[in-house]
């Protein structure tokens, strides 16, 4: 989706193989070395040099190389090839000095572990065939689900792409938040209300639980799966709260995401992995700023309209702040876009802080100014802590 004085750049535009990238090879074992932890170290609260950046949907349309590497091909079967995952997920650091790569995949793939049929239609977006419509159709669901035969293929790309990172940069999983996941099912797609989804708050509140429990109970062994597979940091992506007010996130979002958080780090330590640093994403979710930075989550994105010193003074210093440049300001001159970045970084403030975009990188964006941003980050951030 998806450095310092490392390189970024490999040596090659192809992935070369690693023996048995599977969850349960013993390849996992000798993960190459971590050359720059700046992203960890800012995600966990620790000083840094410099403000680390990456970005949403890093991985994208506006690459010609994503582009020619998924041409002709159908997206989810680019998402069950973890090779192609593992190369399209590398394309962005070969031109960019980020501080993170995050897995290329899809949040969608949860439900069709679940066993709903889901397409990418060019022009329109994702689109299930046969969406939830009523409460009895949660009955058609395949729960529960066994997430290493389900979603294995996530797991072997996270591998393999942790082996081909060769320790440069740490590498990011995610998943969709429950609330996220239940309206795309609910509505077949997107949709500019969510009406069809909140209808179901509203006139089936137990139906609602119920389904938003079972993707939690698939979501908590698939983000733990991830960092057991190489992932080292996890983002859960809240991508529809802004179509839910104070009341309905509090009764049917928020409880889901402080119920992954908690989860998934007991089945870490249960598990015996490393704990790792938490991301909630929950776009336009400003009226619950003070409610997520308290959510069990060590890092807590906004978008773009939210003031990121208000920001800092609602949620505190316990926690890391991740974002906020408007994507559309990419579309400005270089120069406006140093502006833009200094002002933000201020904003921000030097420490707990992780540079980001406010939402992904839109399929017409300039590269080279996707590059600007990333070097207005350190370059200001370098210049900011010198003072």
């Amino acid at each position: 989706m998806e450095e310092t004085g490392v390189s970024n750049s490999p040596s090659s535009s192809s992935v070369s193989q690693s023996p048995d990238p599977s969850p349960g090879g013993d390849c996992r074992q000798a993960f190459p070395k971590l050359q720059n932890d700046t992203f960890l170290r800012a995600a966990w609260g620790e000083t840094t040099d410099y403000t680390p950046v990456w970005c949403m949907r890093q991985a994208g349309r506006y690459l010609k190389e994503f582009l020619a590497t998924r041409a002709g091909q159908d997206f989810f079967v680019t998402c069950r090839s973890p090779e192609t995952c593992c190369e399209l997920t590398l394309q962005p650091l070969r031109r960019f000095p980020l501080d993170a790569a995050i897995i290329f995949s899809d949040i969608l793939v949860v439900p069709q572990a679940l066993g709903m049929q889901v397409t990418m239609v060019p022009g329109k977006g994702p689109t299930f065939s046969s969406p939830l419509r009523d409460k009895q159709d949660l009955d058609r669901l395949q729960a529960p689900v066994d997430v290493d035969k389900e979603l294995g293929y996530v797991f072997q790309a996270i591998t393999l792409t942790r082996h081909q990172l060769a320790g440069r940069v740490p590498l990011i999983g995610f998943s969709g938040a429950p609330w996220t996941l239940m309206s795309y099912m609910v509505e077949g797609g997107g949709s500019n209300t969510m009406a069809q989804a909140k209808r179901w708050l509203y006139q089936w509140p137990k139906a609602s639980h119920r389904l938003l429990g079972l993707l939690t109970d698939v979501l908590v062994p698939y983000l733990v799966g991830q960092v057991a597979a190489g992932a080292q940091a996890l983002q859960v992506f809240e991508s529809h709260a802004g179509h839910l007010g104070p009341e309905l996130f509090s009764e049917f979002a928020l409880p889901y995401i402080r119920d992954v958080a908690k989860r998934v780090k007991a089945g870490l330590q249960e598990a015996g992995q490393a704990p790792v640093p938490l991301i909630i994403f929950a776009k336009d979710g400003h009226y619950a700023l003070e409610e997520l930075a308290q959510a069990g989550y060590e890092v807590v994105g906004i978008d773009w309209t939210v003031n990121p010193a208000q920001a800092r003074d609602r949620v505190g210093k316990s926690v890391t702040l991740q974002g906020n440049l408007d994507p559309c300001a990419l579309y400005a001159s270089k120069e406006k876009i140093e502006q833009c970045v200094e002002q933000m970084l201020a904003a921000f403030g030097p420490q707990r802080y992780i540079a980001n975009l406010g939402h992904g990188i839109y399929p017409d964006m300039d590269p080279a100014h996707v590059g600007a941003f990333v070097e207005a980050v350190h370059r200001h951030s370098r210049r900011l802590r010198n003072k």
